[in-house]
C-alpha cells in the first residue's frame, strides 16, 4: 500500500514521462511515428541494456509510463516497489514472463501488451536459418575465406556441409511455430516426427506429421529443434538424460527460450560428441557475456535473440505502443486537469492483463 500511496501523491505532474526500453536495435523511432505523442508527453528511447535490478530503478525512476521489448529486461517486484510514479506498464507481443502481472495490478499499475504480427513466421523462419547455416556449415566457409582460405579445411572441428533430404528432424512442440518448421522440413524432403506432453496422433497427423515418444525423438532425429512455452513442466526438457540419446550426427536447435535446455551441460555434451552441433538464439543471461565458452565454440552456431526480430515485427509492436500511449496520454493529461480522477483507457489496442493468453505449452 505504501508504494500505491506514493504514486498518487506523485501522480501529479506537468508532464507525463514515458521511456521506450529495450531499443537495442535503434529502430523504435523509424518504426512508427511518435510525433503526437511527443508533443503529449516527454518521451525517452533506452537502447541501452540494464545492467541490474539497480541500474534499471535508477534510470527509470522518474518514468510514468514504461515499455519493454518482449523478456529483455526483467521487472519483478523488487524493481516495481522502487518506482513509485509507475502507472503503466507496456510490453510488446502477448505474453511476458519477466513481468509479475499480478502485482503490478495490485500496486494499481495498468498492465497491456501488443499483438504479435508476423512474430511467429519470422521465429520459424530464423530457426531454418540456424538450421541451414549450421548443416551446410555458412559461418566456417565465410570465415576461411575472410581470412585467405576459399575453404575451410576439414579437420574435424569443421566438418563438411551435410544434406538434410532423406532425414528425419524432431519438433518438440507443434504449436503454431513448430507446424510452421514442420511444413518447411517437409519442403525439404524431410521425415518430421513431433513430440509434447499433450500431442495427440490426430494434431499431427493433420500436419502431415508422426506423433513418437520424446525418446525416440531424441534418439532417432538428425535435427530437434525446441518450440515450448517455458514453465515448470517444460524447463529442462532436454538434459543430461537426452543429450545421452543424441545421435552423433544431431543437431539441436532451440530458438525458443534457454531453459528448455541444460545449457551448462551442452558444452560437456557437445565435448563429448551428443549432439554434434547446436545452433542456439536463446541464452541463459541475455545480453550473454562476451566471454561466455558457447560464444566460441567450434560446434556452437549463434545469433543474439533475433527469432522475432524483423521490420514488420518491429513495426507492429511500436507503431500499438505510439497508438496506446498517445491515448493513454491525452486521456490521462484531461483527467488530471480536470479532476484527477483518472479511468483506463477503453480505445487503446493493447492486450489487457485479462486478455493477456494463458500459457499454453506449444509455440
Amino acid at each position: 500500500m505504501q508504494r500505491a500511496q506514493e504514486a498518487e501523491v506523485r501522480s501529479v505532474t506537468s508532464e507525463l514521462r514515458i521511456a521506450i526500453c529495450d531499443d537495442w536495435e535503434q529502430c523504435a523511432l523509424s518504426s512508427a511515428d511518435w510525433g503526437e505523442l511527443q508533443q503529449l508527453a516527454d518521451v525517452q528511447f533506452l537502447s541501452t541494456p540494464f545492467q541490474s535490478a539497480e541500474d534499471a530503478i535508477r534510470r527509470l525512476a522518474d518514468f510514468d509510463a514504461i515499455c519493454l521489448m518482449r523478456e529483455r529486461t526483467p521487472f519483478p517486484k523488487a524493481v516495481m516497489d522502487q518506482l513509485p510514479r509507475l502507472k503503466r506498464l507496456l510490453f510488446t507481443g502477448e505474453r511476458n514472463a519477466a513481468v509479475d502481472i499480478a502485482y503490478a495490478r495490485h500496486l494499481g499499475i495498468e498492465v497491456t501488451g501488443t499483438s504479435s504480427g508476423p512474430n511467429k513466421a519470422s521465429t520459424a523462419e530464423h530457426t531454418w536459418a540456424l538450421i541451414l547455416a549450421a548443416t551446410r556449415r555458412i559461418v566456417p566457409a565465410m570465415q576461411a575465406a575472410q581470412q585467405g582460405q576459399w575453404r575451410p579445411t576439414d579437420d574435424g572441428r569443421y566438418p563438411l556441409p551435410d544434406v538434410l533430404e532423406g532425414d528425419r528432424i524432431g519438433i518438440i512442440g507443434l504449436g503454431a511455430i513448430g507446424s510452421r518448421v514442420a511444413r518447411i522440413a517437409q519442403g525439404f524432403g524431410m521425415e518430421v516426427v513431433a513430440w509434447s506432453q499433450n500431442l495427440t496422433d490426430q494434431q499431427a497427423s493433420s500436419l502431415g506429421v508422426r506423433r513418437v515418444e520424446k525418446n525416440e525423438l531424441i534418439a532417432t532425429s538428425k535435427v530437434i529443434s525446441l518450440h515450448l512455452v517455458l514453465s515448470d513442466r517444460t524447463r529442462g526438457v532436454i538434459g543430461q538424460t537426452e543429450y545421452s540419446l543424441m545421435r552423433r550426427d544431431a543437431l539441436l536447435v532451440n530458438t525458443s527460450r534457454s531453459g528448455l535446455i541444460d545449457q551448462e551441460g551442452l558444452i560437456p555434451a557437445l565435448d563429448s560428441g551428443r549432439p554434434s552441433h547446436a545452433a542456439l538464439d536463446v541464452f541463459d543471461q541475455e545480453p550473454i557475456a562476451e566471454n561466455h565458452p558457447l560464444l566460441r565454440h567450434p560446434c556452437v552456431t549463434h545469433t543474439p535473440h533475433l527469432g522475432y526480430v524483423a521490420a514488420p515485427v518491429m513495426e507492429t509492436f511500436y507503431r500499438q505502443l505510439a497508438h496506446d500511449l498517445t491515448v493513454w496520454s491525452r486521456q490521462w493529461l484531461d483527467s488530471n486537469a480536470n479532476s484527477g480522477d483518472y479511468r483506463p483507457s477503453s480505445s487503446a489496442s493493447g492486450v489487457t492483463p485479462n486478455a493477456i493468453r494463458k500459457r499454453d505449452t506449444m509455440l
